[in-house]
């Protein structure tokens, strides 16, 4: 792999690009932003319960706030790259580096979150704990391969936003998506099979999985046609696409800082400790002058919740430009896909800060009452209904009852399932449909099959 064979225009599903106003990177963008999939976030919770009073981050205005960030980091790196002599001697390359490599890592940043259940980290826990809890049950185990098994017992957002933007469902076109290749391996945050992944005490690109046994032909045609660097056979893992690096560090550094300003405007976190923490960021930066910053704060202070957005603002930009000067630093490493950290963690300046708010996060926020009985509410209703979903699917056609048929019948159409699938087919139709989602939808559902509420017309 290198910078000049890294990246592709051509789509997923559809073959070469054609002449249009939009250049395909944006198009990538413009594609995922109109999709039902990305409208669904708006009723995804990011951390806090959505009050009917305060406004704060659902999984939507996270993903378009990343984009944001990626775009800008794309910006500057593109640029970098453009100067680089292979690239300027080569016209192809150059115009992507400096025209649409932003274009790209927005793209994916948009997408990032797309595979994510409802009710996030207690969705995907639910429905992979359902699986772990058959683990003695060896009849119904028998049924999968064991890829298939670590797939359903490790279920992973990351490896189901790709299948997501890729899989051709029923009643859909090709290619699902068909986003460009350049955006769909910026994706690719853990390039390997789930029975490769080795959680947090292995490499980074190995803590998790990026796609789902299903999926393994698309995967493969991914990391083809960009040049992947590939790391092992058996089982099957891959080294991170470079751009994969900018798509992760505006996920960090958006959810590091902008946690701490909804804490704050819902009052979990008090003025004084947010205020100091991101001055302190701001204070790294060679461009700020930190005598202006307070006197704008100072005229700012009648109103704490504009004050802290400013200081939001502020602290996010300098983290922008500690991130490229990162990405400069190991440009090398990474394209051989050897950096084995995040670029936000090699900002080392502001790793003591940044360590400091992600304590006071675990502890105030991610620990607060609120989000705790989300968690709790989240995954008892996802438990209940992929146990009741994957029952009735895995049960043989003739032996269903009345309330497996019935279940059944509430799939949407482009997710039900030919009774010729395999267990592990009907099941991963099961997860589409689980993971589309959104909490209200969810809740909503839970409460009609339990008898707590009926439907209405």
């Amino acid at each position: 792999m290198n910078w000049l064979n890294c990246f592709s225009e051509q789509r997923f599903g559809l073959g070469e690009a054609y002449q249009s106003e939009r250049s395909e990177y944006e198009r990538d963008y413009d594609r995922i932003i109109f999709s039902s999939s990305f409208r669904r976030l708006q009723n995804k919770t990011q951390v806090f319960p959505l009050p009917e009073h305060v406004f704060v981050h659902n999984r939507l205005t996270h993903s378009l706030e990343v984009a944001s960030v990626g775009r800008s980091l794309g910006k500057i790196i593109g640029k970098q790259l453009s100067e680089k002599a292979e690239i300027q001697k080569n016209d192809k390359a150059r115009a992507f580096y400096r025209n649409h490599l932003k274009n790209v890592i927005a793209s994916a940043c948009l997408a990032h979150d797309l595979g994510n259940p409802a009710f996030g980290h207690s969705g995907e826990e639910a429905i992979s704990k359902f699986f772990n809890d058959k683990e003695k049950d060896t009849k119904f185990k028998k049924q999968f391969t064991s890829e298939e098994w670590k797939d359903l017992t490790t279920f992973e957002g990351n490896a189901n936003a790709l299948r997501i933007v890729t899989k051709n469902f029923k009643g859909r076109l090709p290619g699902g998506f068909r986003l460009t290749y350049s955006t769909l391996c910026s994706l690719l945050k853990y390039p390997c099979e789930s029975l490769a992944s080795k959680g947090k005490t292995g490499p980074k690109h190995l803590a998790k999985f990026g796609f789902f046994q299903d999926d393994r032909a698309t995967f493969l045609d991914i990391v083809a046609k960009v040049g992947m660097i590939k790391e092992n056979d058996n089982p099957l893992s891959y080294k991170r696409h470079p751009f994969v690096y900018l798509v992760e560090a505006a996920d960090d550094l958006c959810y590091s800082i902008i946690d701490f300003e909804d804490a704050h405007r819902l009052g979990i976190l008090p003025t004084n400790d947010v205020e100091f923490e991101f001055k302190e960021l701001i204070k790294l930066s060679k461009q700020d002058d930190m005598s202006h910053i307070e006197k704008t704060c100072d005229e700012l202070g009648v109103d704490p919740n504009e004050k802290i957005a400013y200081l939001r603002a502020k602290a996010i930009n300098y983290l922008v430009g500690a991130t490229a000067d990162a990405f400069r630093r190991n440009q090398d490493e990474i394209l051989k896909g050897e950096f084995d950290s995040s670029l936000l963690k090699d900002v080392k300046e502001a790793e003591s800060i940044l360590k400091r708010i992600e304590a006071t996060s675990i502890e105030k926020i991610y620990n607060h009452s609120s989000v705790v009985k989300i968690e709790l509410a989240g995954f008892k209703i996802m438990s209940t209904l992929i146990e009741g979903l994957v029952e009735a699917a895995l049960i043989d056609e003739k032996k269903r009852q009345t309330r497996h048929r019935k279940i059944l019948r509430i799939l949407p159409n482009q997710y039900k399932f030919d009774e010729t699938c395999t267990p592990y087919q009907k099941v991963m139709s099961i997860l589409d449909v689980m993971s589309g989602m959104t909490d209200l939808y969810a809740l909503e559902l839970y409460r009609n099959v339990c008898g707590i509420e009926m439907p209405s017309i």
